[in-house]
């Protein structure tokens, strides 16, 4: 009774989750309720409530470290935003080509998410085509390749992507072998509707008038700062995965590294500016801009994961995967993988790859070992699948809020292109595995 239970409040949360803006209700409150109502089931039934107990504590531990993790990279990335340590990028953009101008913003979305999140990415790549793009509509296309693009440079990264970061943190993945492994399939899941919109898009955007005049404002932080805070920024965050690979510490503990490091450097930067100005650009000031609904939607929803892999319910879905694909040839891992990946663009990423994460352990050999097929291919599809719908993934909901893109309307004319370059991704992928 108990086992069905959990998972009608599972499939209910989930529901909710993915109706967020019918409901109004934001999925962060939907997604902490399901975590502890399915928890409190799974305990109130126990034979010994003890080791319920233990299993939680268990969970929280390596949930926490997703979370630390995300909360200092965020903070990192709104401390270079303070300071505007983006416009190193935007201020070289010149081109109003609509074929030039899609490459260029495509390819820095593809390497920008892989150096910083795609999340970030996105939220960064909309600010910079206000700039660029007057037209709505035309601005419309643009923020939805970047979509495409930041998710598909996410998930070659370990700092890319939450799902990639997930498997990297728990050990499915290692930083270099997910580089060196995914980058091609990934660079074509781009390069693909790249391709197929070098023939379509036709003309000139029209720069909007303000941009002119932006450049006359009073701003607190000088041009040697807004430089020396970009690129302490993004190497803090690439020294991560250094760290952890010469510590052997989780991730999170490299970024509080950097992140402490970064604070430091900027605290003694703004020392001797006014106290308002000096709290604007250090951490302090910056902190309150995080996404935190966003960090308690990812507890609630690992924790409700976590409820269903301890019961035995993401076991036994496992065992019905095998006997109706099977994951014990390639072809079968292969499917699966790609199953989950369009799964993803249905409901979130975060859920499935920890559901997949709870149903199949890393094994010494084979498929299922550590940087094994399974979890390689799992990272590329988890990452990429949720292009298809713009409700699919973190960085198409962060578009669709900013821009207010309808839904309809990336289904029409963004969905195809993201399943074309999904495709051919995997393909890439499949035939690399093939040759070599």
């Amino acid at each position: 009774m108990v086992y069905t239970l959990m998972l009608v409040v599972f499939v209910l949360g989930y529901a909710a989750i993915a109706l967020e803006h019918q409901l109004k209700i934001d999925k962060a409150a939907a997604a902490l309720v399901t975590g502890v109502v399915t928890w409190t089931l799974y305990i109130m039934t126990a034979h010994d409530v003890h080791h319920v107990e233990a299993h939680l504590l268990h969970h929280l531990s390596e949930i926490s470290s997703i979370l630390f993790f995300l909360i200092g990279a965020m903070t990192i990335v709104e401390l270079v935003d303070a300071h505007e340590g983006f416009a190193v990028i935007t201020d070289r953009i010149k081109t109003t080509n609509k074929v030039k101008l899609m490459w260029i913003i495509g390819i820095l979305s593809f390497f920008f998410s892989a150096a910083l999140d795609n999340l970030t990415t996105s939220i960064v790549m909309v600010s910079l085509l206000r700039k660029l793009i007057e037209d709505q509509k035309d601005r419309w296309f643009f923020a939805g390749m970047v979509v495409v693009a930041a998710n598909a440079g996410g998930a070659w990264s370990p700092i890319g992507d939450v799902t990639t970061t997930m498997l990297w943190i728990k050990g499915q993945i290692s930083a270099g072998a997910v580089v060196k492994d995914l980058i091609i399939p990934s660079m074509f899941t781009l390069l693909a509707p790249l391709a197929v919109l070098s023939f379509r898009l036709k003309g000139n955007v029209t720069r909007p008038m303000r941009v002119e005049s932006e450049d006359h404002y009073t701003d607190p932080t000088t041009p040697f700062e807004r430089n020396f805070v970009f690129f302490a920024g993004v190497a803090g965050l690439v020294f991560v995965p250094i760290f952890k690979t010469i510590t052997h510490l989780p991730p999170f503990m490299g970024m509080m590294l950097s992140l402490g490091v970064l604070w430091l450097i900027t605290d003694i930067i703004h020392r001797r500016k006014p106290s308002e100005v000096r709290h604007e650009l250090s951490v302090l000031g910056v902190v309150r801009k995080i996404d935190t609904p966003s960090v308690l939607f990812f507890l609630g929803i690992l924790l409700a994961v976590a409820s269903l892999q301890s019961m035995g319910q993401l076991g036994d879905l496992a065992k019905a995967l095998d006997a109706s694909i099977g994951t014990d040839t390639e072809g079968g891992v292969f499917a699966v993988s790609i199953i989950i990946g369009l799964l993803s663009s249905i409901v979130d990423n975060v859920p499935l790859v920890a559901a997949a994460m709870g149903m199949y352990e890393i094994t010494a050999d084979g498929l299922f070992m550590a940087d094994g097929v399974f979890w390689q291919f799992l990272a590329y599809c988890a990452g990429t699948g949720g292009s298809a719908l713009i409700i699919g993934s973190a960085a198409g909901v962060a578009v669709m809020g900013l821009e207010k893109i309808p839904f309809g309307w990336y289904l029409k004319n963004i969905s195809l292109l993201a399943l074309v370059g999904y495709f051919a991704g995997a393909g890439v992928y499949i035939l690399e595995r093939m040759l070599f």
